[in-house]
């Protein structure tokens, strides 16, 4: 009764401050934020700072601003800033506060959207894997353990920014928290300790005194003052609303395109379609409206979660490069521009809501004394219509909602688009298409002497190799006495990918997709008689982002066995197995350029298919400012390095339902390069790749029209 008490009072004393309000902060009611006291509609945008460099920050937050944003919306990774518990790091690309302070000398706000799960298509949906291994812990529930490790980490973010000055109610920019994210979707798995959960994170996060306001997205049972708020594509028709009419209506995430996974194709979410939903989000009483994304960036390294590509929502206004996405960017910036002419009267006037037909209706917002907008809405998604509205007629294109600002006059309808498409143009500046250009590193295939980790049973992956690399070797040797000369290789498996080696000879592969959680591989395989070995790599492509109960996912190899018939087999499972985490390449880290002169790189010589190579390669920097970008769709799977830092996974074997790979252009940030002297490429090649095709490139935009060369929509 004392806990609920406590709790109680917490709520009253956050609800009275927001309901009532303080000028030196933010607070709400049930039409909108107000900041220092003045009621706010606001456009926002989400760019993530670690999916893009310090250097790119001021051009993407500025283009940003010229598109008529008012908010910048982060996630804050917490595997990156705390990789063991209590080793903090906000440095280079996890610098926090230098990306919100950038934000701030811009004339922006900020939603900092703590979590700290975030899902995100972020590797463990941003929880360091060392939580894995804490004493008891169930993730985001009723658990002490994890609510210690998440109470601990949110402190420290929120101490961080009031240090910093960085919250509105200290003079800062950050106007808008968020605690948790889209937990309603696993809530019912916990039963009673996941609204037991749900009301434990307000109340902390409140306890932390921003003086500003909460969210919790997704979350219908959003506790006291937390604002609940939506997430998807058409909220203006999806949201029943805040849980209290003292709340104001948000939209947190509007998804301006989709994430993409490797052998799927591109969603290409439409400008006029975002412009339709969120125009009718705004006339129907909603006044925050976020794109998510609106620069998506680059999932460098190994952050990007199961089968996501190393792009990371590439369709939106601002690209992967940060480059205009037309018309996306165009459209939407004269979208702002329209509702922000009369914000004011949107803001203080009344609603009323009326037919215009049978698939037409308008909305009006009326002030006392003369202000004036309106909303005449077309729902036909084939027909023009024409609607009478006070005495003027007013034709409206299929599927488009047109604005008045005075009621009289259209000045933007969604589906009519001012803005020319552009496209991307990459121009080659660098070919590889020499053996002389390369060296090479063979990395080692174990046998089970070799591996000293022991088991006498499969081992599950992600507990085993910590989320350190990729992957993991299964090894182990066993007497073949089956009457058959040539068995069948049968391997279950929930990774992502694996390849199959018999007395180190490679025998093949298989892989699964983002959908189906498991695969088989079947291999006809020679065997010796008497002793074999049998090594198996097995390969994590990410590790999931979400789902209730992440710390009990399992990955890895099922079962395993050698199969003549139905009725005559091996079974290896529970035999006695070695491991090695990771690669020889990865443990010598030979991408690193101090660590070159201790490797033996061999010439080239010759183009081979080989398994498991590393490459190097050296290349001069562009001249110039554009970005720069590697074509590698000659190239089969595995990861590529510049000057010792990862630009990313690449997979290009694994083709769409076009037969095209998902991604064959790789972003190489500027502030990766080196000025006066040679860039050093490394790659490793799991197998069937071409090195000599690599190019590098350099990338602009151009107006459709007027594009002549190689290009990318």
């Amino acid at each position: 009764m004392e806990k609920w008490m406590d709790f109680v009072m917490v709520m009253m004393v956050s609800l009275l401050t927001f309901i009532v309000g303080e000028e030196d902060g933010v607070t709400y009611d049930g039409r909108s934020l107000l900041i220092h006291g003045q009621r706010k509609l606001l456009f926002s945008g989400s760019i993530h700072y670690p999916r893009s460099t310090p250097k790119m920050w001021p051009d993407l937050i500025g283009k940003a601003k010229e598109g008529g944003l008012d908010v910048i919306q982060t996630y804050v990774f917490w595997n990156l800033h705390e990789p063991q518990p209590g080793q903090y790091d906000f440095s280079g690309r996890y610098d926090l506060v230098r990306f919100i302070k950038e934000i701030q000398a811009q004339g922006l706000y900020v939603c900092l959207r703590i979590g700290p799960f975030i899902e995100s298509e972020w590797t463990y949906g941003g929880f360091p894997f060392w939580l894995h291994d804490v004493p008891g812990i169930v993730y985001r529930t009723d658990n002490e353990p994890f609510k210690f490790y998440m109470q601990n980490f949110t402190t420290k973010i929120v101490n961080m920014m009031k240090a910093e000055g960085l919250y509105a109610s200290q003079g800062g920019p950050i106007i808008l928290s968020q605690i948790e994210n889209e937990y309603q979707n696993v809530e019912r798995s916990f039963g009673v300790g996941g609204p037991q959960y749900v009301q434990w994170a307000a109340k902390m996060a409140l306890s932390l005194d921003t003086g500003v306001p909460w969210v919790m997205c997704k979350q219908t049972d959003a506790p006291g003052p937390v604002i609940n708020t939506c997430n998807g594509m058409r909220c203006g028709e999806t949201f029943p609303g805040p849980n209290s009419p003292n709340k104001p209506k948000l939209w947190t995430e509007d998804w301006t395109s989709f994430y993409q996974v490797y052998g799927g194709l591109p969603y290409i979410r439409s400008a006029q379609d975002i412009a339709f939903h969120v125009t009718l989000f705004i006339a129907r009483n909603g006044s925050y409206v976020n794109y998510y994304m609106y620069h998506g960036g680059t999932n460098f390294g190994r952050t990007a979660s199961a089968y996501v590509i190393t792009a990371y929502y590439d369709q939106a206004p601002l690209d992967e490069y940060g480059l205009l996405r037309q018309p996306k960017w165009g459209h939407l910036r004269e979208l702002h521009a329209a509702i922000k002419s009369c914000s004011s009267t949107l803001l203080q006037g009344v609603q009323s809501n009326f037919s215009l037909g049978k698939l037409q209706e308008g909305y009006v917002f009326e002030e006392e004394h003369g202000g004036c907008v309106a909303f005449l809405i077309n729902n036909d998604g084939v027909n023009n219509t024409n609607v009478q509205f006070r005495n003027k007629t007013y034709e409206l294109l299929p599927k488009s909602i047109s604005i008045l600002p005075d009621c009289q006059n259209v000045t933007f309808n969604t589906a009519n688009v001012n803005t020319t498409n552009n496209t991307r143009i990459y121009f080659n500046r660098q070919n590889f298409s020499s053996i002389d250009d390369w060296e090479k590193f063979e990395d080692v295939i174990p046998n089970f002497d070799d591996t000293p980790l022991r088991s006498n049973t499969l081992l599950e992956q992600m507990n085993t190799t910590k989320d350190k690399s990729d992957y993991l070797w299964y090894t182990t040797r066993f007497e073949y006495n089956l009457s058959c000369s040539e068995p069948t290789l049968v391997v279950e498996s929930r990774a992502h990918v694996a390849h199959a080696f018999v007395n180190t000879t490679y025998i093949g592969g298989a892989h699964g997709n983002h959908d189906v959680k498991s695969f088989t591989l079947e291999l006809p395989v020679t065997v010796n008689e008497g002793t074999n070995n049998l090594s198996i790599l097995s390969v994590m492509v990410g590790l999931p982002d979400s789902g209730a109960y992440l710390e009990k996912r399992f990955a890895g190899l099922r079962d395993v066995e050698l199969q003549c018939s139905e009725q005559e087999s091996l079974s290896l499972t529970n035999s006695t197995w070695a491991y090695q985490v990771g690669l020889l390449g990865e443990k010598l880290q030979v991408y690193k350029e101090q660590n070159s002169n201790d490797t033996e790189w061999t010439p080239l010589e010759n183009i081979t298919t080989q398994m498991l190579v590393w490459y190097k390669s050296t290349f001069e920097t562009p001249e110039g400012d554009d970005p720069v970008a590697l074509d590698l769709s000659s190239m089969g799977k595995g990861e590529v390095w510049v000057n010792g830092q990862s630009i990313g996974r690449y997979w290009i074997l694994f083709h769409d339902s076009k037969g095209n790979p998902s991604q064959s252009m790789y972003h190489v940030p500027r502030s990766f390069l080196k000025d006066k002297s040679e860039n050093v490429l490394v790659l490793v090649e799991e197998g069937g790749g071409n090195l000599l095709s690599i190019t590098l490139n350099t990338v602009v935009v151009a107006n459709f029209h007027q594009s002549r060369s190689k290009s990318f929509a």
